[in-house]
């Protein structure tokens, strides 16, 4: 018990000290509130106010401590916590990184008292035959890859058509890839079909962003001088470069062609690469990067595959931290709130990356029992989440480190 009382510790003054990194030119119940929201999610695997107050053991009663996380997340988002967060994820990046962006879904189907509810698709009961909608809001949310090839976002926003000051989720996500490219110069961004759309492209073209896109069977395509369809060009032509992947729980053998093209949006001259194999019909993807080899071509390949990491980070998001529960009703609280789970979720990748928590990280995991056998990037946090020591720091058996930012202790 004593082994698991150390990392318990140790592993509260690694959250507390992150915490400190973003609040630093925050006023005093600023940075305290910070630090009790990083803490107390942590610790709760929750983001329902009253379980966050359950781990932070306060001598008030349960409700003036609800009341106050309360008040201080109908403020909003700290600007001064934004910008030091996106100035620190930068360090962790490579100069040129890959940004996936993507849109999900919070559904709220009993819920009334919400500001703005509008409806959405519930992705995880719609299918290819049929969509089911129900009330919530949309996410629109961009992660860029570490140099660890772990995903952390740059950009998340909860909205709904039914605001007032609301345009069209196109805007939202011409920012979010707006500051992606005033946080880093050159980047990649990949993209599924949903952005298969003309605006995307020439927004990008207009930031001299490279991307990968995967395209729908509608979109059309010059080729010598004649427009056709993608698919008539997918039909014609057969892989004939050799990939090994993995893809949704399985080994396939993917087989890659490609062939310069022009899109309707630009007309600049960009590449098909094709990708037989792996599904029924074969994946068609548009990008302007230079394909010289057939290196390159499997690159690209490889740049699309590599977007499951924000579907991984969505499903983390949701289960480990119950992004659904929320219980707070104005968006503005409901963003600052998911502003709070986007810092966890950031601690938790940093610690994959920082060398002297690799003895820490080694004993959560021996001492974890197995979760899954499919390979989970964040399997390390869930073996955390099941291990005895962690059960023991989420019981409460031990008080929380208050250590505050100028503490000589960090």
């Amino acid at each position: 018990m004593a082994n698991f009382t150390s990392k318990t510790y140790q592993m509260k003054r690694e959250i507390l000290t992150f915490s400190n990194k973003f609040s630093g030119k925050l006023p005093k119940p600023e940075r305290k509130f910070m630090a009790d929201m990083n803490y107390g999610m942590l610790a709760s695997n929750s983001c329902l106010l009253t379980d966050i107050v359950d781990r932070l053991h306060e001598h008030s009663k349960k409700i003036n401590s609800v009341d106050r996380l309360s008040r201080h997340l109908s403020k909003g988002t700290p600007k001064d916590a934004l910008n030091a967060y996106l100035t620190n994820i930068k360090k962790w990046c490579p100069v040129h990184p890959v940004i996936h962006i993507d849109d999900s879904d919070v559904v709220k189907p009993d819920g009334y008292k919400f500001e703005s509810l509008g409806l959405v698709r519930d992705g995880s009961e719609s299918t290819s035959a049929k969509n089911v909608y129900k009330k919530g809001y949309h996410v629109t949310e961009a992660t860029v890859l570490t140099n660890n090839n772990h995903p952390v976002s740059l950009f998340s926003e909860i909205h709904s058509s039914k605001e007032k000051s609301f345009t069209s989720t196109n805007d939202i996500t011409f920012s979010a890839m707006e500051r992606a490219a005033a946080l880093f110069e050159k980047a990649t961004f990949v993209m599924d079909r949903g952005y298969d759309d003309n605006k995307m492209f020439l927004k990008l073209d207009s930031m001299d962003q490279e991307y990968v896109i995967r395209l729908t069977a509608k979109r059309k395509l010059l080729y010598h001088n004649k427009w056709v369809f993608a698919t008539e060009l997918r039909n014609r032509r057969k892989g004939k470069v050799k990939l090994p992947l993995f893809y949704k729980g399985k080994k396939h053998e993917a087989y890659l062609s490609h062939v310069k093209v022009q899109i309707t949006a630009s007309r600049k001259d960009i590449y098909l690469v094709l990708v037989y194999g792996i599904t029924d019909h074969p994946m068609m993807l548009a990008t302007n990067k230079e394909i010289k080899s057939k290196n390159d071509v499997i690159k690209v390949a490889k740049l699309y595959f590599s977007r499951w990491r924000i579907e991984e980070y969505f499903r983390c998001k949701k289960q480990i931290f119950q992004f659904e529960n929320f219980r707070v009703r104005k968006l503005k609280a409901i963003n600052a709130l998911n502003f709070y789970i986007t810092l966890c979720m950031a601690f938790l990748a940093h610690l994959s990356m920082k060398p002297e928590t690799n003895i820490l990280k080694a004993a959560i995991i021996k001492t974890a029992d197995p979760i899954t056998e499919r390979y989970f990037h964040f399997y390390w946090l869930c073996c955390f989440c099941n291990s005895n020591f962690y059960k023991h720091f989420c019981r409460g058996t031990l008080r929380p480190l208050r250590i505050q930012p100028k503490d000589s202790n960090l």
